[in-house]
């Protein structure tokens, strides 16, 4: 574990789990000085998989680079209509009750749009097959939480190939958040004027009422409501 995504492990697990950097958990052993050899030598000892059941392959790696690469494609699709929205769906990914929304509006988004992921929010979707758009996947898998850079390129580049400012693009982003590192993305994404931002399953506890009517007033934060909903008022 590299960051503070984690959570208390069961007592059967504590030897096959390490911690490395700023974190680090009771009973848990820490590597230090990058010395990962008794991450090595466990890995070694476990079984591993004996044998594959209902195995089968999920495309990623749709960083700013791969997605810019066939940008050419994706501009045609947008300006002949094939293409009628982009969806950014990611964040932290949690046990609370609600989360199941973002897998429900994945599933509910018209065949006509493209569906952006990253970070740990993905991994409720990012093996389902959605299908392409003229050989473009429907949904891109950009990475995970620190890749969200990649996310911002991929906004930019389309705006500037559209004359245009990323608020005037046929995107939305409807982000989850658990933990800090979430709400430094999002403080990036407000630094940079991104605007209408769809935010959930509820705002950090931190967000005081005064907060709360600067994002709404300056940057239009909204929470999620329903899948349906959403994607009404989105598309309408």
């Amino acid at each position: 574990m590299t960051t503070n995504c984690i959570q208390r492990p069961q007592d059967r697990y504590l030897n096959n789990i390490f911690t490395t950097g700023l974190v680090g958990w009771p009973g848990v052993q820490h590597i230090a000085d990058k010395d990962f050899a008794p991450v090595i030598a466990r890995a070694l000892e476990l079984p591993g998989f004996t044998e594959d059941k209902n195995g089968r392959e999920v495309m990623v790696g749709f960083g700013h680079n791969a997605v810019m690469g066939v940008a050419g494609k994706v501009i045609e699709a947008v300006k002949n209509k094939a293409i009628r929205h982009f969806f950014l769906v990611g964040g932290c990914d949690g046990a609370k009750p609600g989360r199941s929304y973002y897998s429900d509006l994945v599933e509910k988004v018209p065949k006509d749009c493209v569906i952006l992921t990253l970070a740990c929010g993905k991994f409720r979707f990012f093996d389902k097959d959605l299908g392409d758009i003229g050989g473009i996947p429907r949904l891109l898998d950009v990475g995970q939480c620190n890749d969200a850079y990649s996310a911002i390129k991929i906004a930019s580049a389309l705006a500037d190939a559209f004359e245009c400012e990323v608020n005037d693009l046929p995107l939305s982003m409807i982000l989850s958040w658990y933990e800090q590192k979430a709400c430094a993305i999002l403080l990036t994404l407000l630094y940079l004027g991104i605007k209408d931002i769809r935010l959930g399953p509820s705002l950090p506890a931190f967000v005081s009422p005064n907060v709360l009517n600067v994002l709404v007033d300056k940057f239009n934060i909204m929470p999620i409501r329903t899948p349906q909903e959403d994607l009404q008022a989105i598309l309408s």
